[in-house]
């Protein structure tokens, strides 16, 4: 029976072309506006490691007082001081932990044809790679002993390794970085997490792909400044030493917390570490920091763009209104035909089967509107630059997910929307439409 009801309502579609077309282009546009905006917000709104970002956790210390944590509505700094993160790695309360910052480095080919380019390369600990679950092509993180001892060693990206390696196995090979040698022990598979969660303060949670991970600890026996954020409270004084003993804030923190009983552990050793430090007579106030999640800490910072939800509330309206319309059309249609169900229900149809006829009939119109608002959609996605930002629009994508999501949304829709209008055709009485023939 759906087969032969299905034939039905293209028959009837064809009837009326321009009614139909009118239902098609508005379902169609009521859809594309939605998927286009939802392409950008699901691409903000994404968990980018769903399968540890309730074990993955970011500290907050407040080292600059309470006149700076007031205009912050009393949050501690975003970022950390060398001096407390060293001395969080130092107490290694965490099952794994990180210290990280950007780095600016420039890769020296030894290919003579090459000429030496940048890269985004970030400096951080060996835990690092098995706290972010980062894939490996070849090789392997460096080791425990690698951070302790300084070394110069370091883990590429898959494609810097295809541009100087031509896809080898580059493990054990050596790579020039600001002019120094560095022994390679491992080569990352792709990996791009989006949003940038472990670095939000210094990308805005979008970026290119990471290329070069060295040792922190090397990077700072070689003074290489932060490619990040660098705020101070007070004047550090000049050189590097005066920098890093300051109270600059410019390293990202991360630690691995299995689970809550470990999660509440380490809050309260973060309240103890600031007594001990207000003891010390390094902070003059009462201990004030913070603990969040990869999910919170997305949500602190307000990652998803405030362009984006607005947008996606806007689309959704407008998809409403154009359901309305369509309600308003298949109700015109569906009575135009009146006299056709009143010969039906005297011929014994049920107004079950009415309801199946039209609703498969509605289905048809919204298939037919799916696809154009999948043509829409694809239009909209490469557009999107015009309402976005350059770093976020790039991550609105025509995807499987996205075609799917495209014509279901507008076949249930169009269904939905068919449910009064089917109603009312279903309640016609068969007996008053043989009189009035």
């Amino acid at each position: 029976m759906f087969a032969y009801y299905f034939q039905l309502g293209l028959r009837s579609l064809r009837k009326n072309p321009l009614l139909t077309a009118l239902m098609v282009l508005a379902i169609g546009c009521g859809v594309a506006a939605s998927m286009t905006t939802y392409s950008v917000f699901r691409a903000t709104a994404n968990n980018p490691i769903p399968q540890k970002s309730s074990q993955l956790y970011v500290p907050q210390i407040d080292n600059w007082g309470p006149e700076d944590a007031a205009e912050n509505k009393g949050e501690p700094p975003q970022a950390m001081t060398y001096t407390d993160a060293t001395n969080l790695i130092r107490d290694h309360r965490a099952k794994r932990q990180t210290v990280l910052y950007p780095v600016s480095l420039s890769v020296v080919p030894n290919d003579a044809g090459l000429l030496p380019f940048m890269e985004n390369s970030y400096a951080w600990y060996g835990d690092a790679f098995a706290m972010f679950d980062i894939p490996f092509l070849y090789g392997s993180a460096w080791s425990v002993a690698d951070d302790n001892a300084h070394a110069d060693v370091a883990v590429i990206g898959r494609t810097l390794n295809d541009k100087l390696f031509h896809g080898a196995n580059s493990v054990g090979k050596d790579i020039n970085l600001n002019g120094h040698t560095y022994r390679i022990t491992g080569v990352v598979d792709q990996w791009n997490p989006s949003p940038l969660f472990f670095d939000v303060v210094n990308t805005n949670a979008f970026d290119d792909t990471t290329e070069i991970f060295i040792p922190f600890t090397r990077a700072v026996d070689l003074k290489i400044s932060t490619n990040g954020n660098n705020n101070c409270n007070k004047d550090p004084g000049q050189g590097w030493d005066n920098w890093i003993r300051s109270e600059c804030i410019w390293l990202q923190y991360w630690a691995e917390l299995p689970n809550t009983a470990d999660a509440d552990a380490y809050r309260q050793y973060l309240n103890g570490y600031a007594a001990e430090q207000q003891r010390s007579g390094r902070f003059h106030w009462a201990p004030n920091t913070r603990l969040r999640d990869v999910t919170d800490w997305l949500d602190y910072q307000k990652v998803v763009p405030q362009e984006a939800k607005v947008s996606l509330l806007v689309s959704l309206g407008f998809l409403l209104i154009c359901l309305i319309n369509t309600i308003g059309l298949l109700l015109a249609k569906f009575m135009r035909r009146a006299s056709e169900i009143g010969v039906r229900r005297a011929l014994g149809a049920s107004r079950k089967e009415i309801y199946a006829q039209f609703l498969i009939e509605a289905a048809a119109i919204g298939l037919a509107g799916g696809l154009v608002g999948l043509l829409l959609t694809g239009l909209g996605v490469i557009g999107v630059g015009l309402v976005f930002q350059p770093d976020i629009a790039k991550l609105a994508t025509l995807d499987v997910k996205l075609v799917l999501l495209t014509l279901v949304l507008a076949v249930v829709a169009t269904v939905l929307a068919a449910f009064y209008p089917t109603w009312r055709a279903a309640q016609i009485q068969p007996a008053w439409q043989l009189k009035s023939n």
